[in-house]
């Protein structure tokens, strides 16, 4: 039976996850997910209460069946030959060009961190999770996420960390639930729940650094 892991983003802003280019990846933020799960494993983030957009808790942002999971290293040769759109271009207009959370370059030793959304106080904590996972098979809801019915509002993991082997109980019926809405898969409903350009103060929320263990403290 797969995993499923869930947990509370405090801003969507389309970095973590990144849903675009028909991939949603998972490849800065949540290392111990990306440590943890493997393929067929589902990931899904539920909203918080301080959302830019109100008060989003109990509603799933997206979710994701892991598809394939790579190192790190294996991801940055990958999205420079077969997905360059996920490697960052800070200053090209398109916003999900510089979303690209293919941030590490591993062509030097140590790897050399791109221009995006995490700064070198993220640097340590990314790396951290090794691996990035990938899904072929996603929902992303973003700003218009949808909410959870009542037998499933136990999967929600409010504040730092997640739930994984605590949501044993609920895989089947939260996967009747949401292949039950009839939404095309891979489709994006919405758009993140922060413009992280539209100014400086966006920016540094995703760009800001943990300040401990298992801290969530990121934008994206």
């Amino acid at each position: 039976m797969p995993t499923l892991f869930s947990y509370c983003i405090p801003y969507d802003a389309g970095a973590a996850p990144n849903p675009y280019w028909g991939v949603c990846t998972l490849a800065i933020c949540k290392p111990k997910i990306r440590l943890a799960a493997q393929v067929g494993d589902w990931v899904v983030g539920t909203g918080s209460v301080g959302s830019p957009i109100g008060d989003v808790s109990g509603r799933v942002v997206y979710a994701m069946q892991v598809t394939r999971k790579m190192e790190m290293w294996e991801y940055d040769r990958w999205t420079k030959e077969c997905l360059p759109e996920k490697v960052p271009d800070w200053h090209h207009p398109d916003h999900r060009r510089r979303l690209g959370d293919s941030l590490y370059d591993f062509s030097t030793h140590p790897p050399r961190q791109r221009q995006g959304v995490h700064d070198k106080g993220n640097r340590a904590r990314d790396l951290s999770g090794k691996f990035v996972l990938l899904s072929t098979h996603f929902f992303y809801f973003g700003d218009q996420p949808k909410p959870l019915p009542p037998r499933l509002l136990s999967i929600v993991k409010q504040g730092r960390g997640h739930r994984s082997t605590a949501n044993a109980p609920y895989i089947d019926r939260f996967l009747a639930w949401i292949h039950a809405l009839g939404i095309r898969a891979n489709t994006l409903i919405g758009k993140p729940q922060i413009e992280l350009f539209a100014d400086d103060d966006s920016v540094a929320k995703c760009a800001a650094p943990s300040t401990g263990e298992g801290t969530e403290t990121h934008a994206c």
